[in-house]
């Protein structure tokens, strides 16, 4: 097995700076040290390796290719050992520091928000930054410790946890259906305002999911001239106007059908569901706070093995 004595470990933590800066002065700084000497002690990795880590002009250094995918294994690498550290001295017992959350605006709003002073109150060092956006970030390459996501990443970068399946239906409200009627087939969805999502991702409507009588899915975009465009909330707005129908989560709509607001339809086509995943960056070696957030998701929200269908 090789082993790095301390002069190599600390040649790597300046590499690792110096990367992160894109700069040797920077780094030299950030630490107290002479750019001569981070300028050094990356050479001396450079000729242990054979390689080029950065490339070097009179007034910038960027990483190679091959800098940058040492870059990467080297920071994982220290995170690791620092996580392991923390571990056996005891410093884990109090998660803190800044966790990054990305999540679409829908779930976000109506599922992770409404959690979080629950969170706060069991980890009141931990500081938050939540994204709400339906854009799908690179949560790797754009420094996210967690996010939430419709179905399973596949990815092989990231873990998942399955968090719950959220049932959808098709809503309107009474009026609208008084002046439109209510469909009771699929074919009868042409005749009627269908307020569709469009993906910002693809730029095409979302399909709206159903199961036949016989247990058969389908997945089906209704004719429709109205669309909503970045945010899904817009349709349930709309919708809950009177503008026409629409399909969403039972989680949402379950308020406004149980003071009468809204009324669901084409229920003989419902069962049908939408995984939520929590996903993070696979690394060994989980940091307090982001073990804290994934133990406190699964036992508020992931349901029982026997209601996940």
């Amino acid at each position: 097995m090789r082993t790095f004595d301390p002069i190599q470990l600390g040649s790597i933590e300046l590499f690792c700076k110096a990367a992160e800066l894109g700069s040797f002065s920077a780094a030299a700084e950030a630490l107290g040290l002479t750019p001569a000497s981070v300028s050094r002690s990356i050479k001396r990795i450079e000729t242990r390796l054979g390689i080029r880590l950065f490339s070097r002009t009179t007034r910038h250094v960027r990483l190679t290719s091959e800098g940058a995918l040492y870059w990467q294994e080297c920071k994982q690498a220290l995170e690791q050992i620092a996580a392991a550290e923390r571990a056996i001295t005891g410093q884990q017992k109090r998660p803190s520091g800044t966790l990054r959350i990305s999540t679409g605006s829908l779930y976000g709003n109506y599922r992770l928000l409404p959690q979080l002073q629950a969170f706060r109150a069991a980890y009141p060092h931990i500081d938050m930054e939540i994204s709400l956006s339906n854009r799908v970030v690179d949560i790797v390459e754009e420094g996210y410790d967690l996010a939430i996501r419709i179905g399973k990443p596949q990815d092989s970068r990231l873990v998942a946890h399955r968090l719950e399946d959220a049932s959808v239906g098709v809503f309107a409200t009474p009026d609208y259906l008084v002046r439109r009627g209510i469909p009771d087939r699929l074919e009868a969805l042409a005749t009627h305002d269908c307020l569709q999502f469009v993906l910002p991702t693809t730029g095409r409507a979302m399909p709206w999911i159903f199961r036949d009588p016989d247990g058969k899915d389908i997945d089906y975009i209704p004719p429709s001239r109205l669309r909503l465009l970045d945010d899904a909330y817009g349709c349930i707005s709309w919708g809950s106007a009177g503008g026409g129908l629409f399909q969403s989560y039972h989680f949402i709509a379950a308020p406004a059908l149980a003071r009468g607001e809204l009324v669901e339809v084409l229920a003989a086509y419902g069962g049908r569901s939408r995984q939520f995943s929590l996903i993070y960056p696979q690394n060994r070696h989980l940091s307090a706070r982001v073990r804290a957030f994934v133990d406190f998701m699964l036992g508020s929200l992931k349901q029982p093995a026997s209601q996940q269908g």
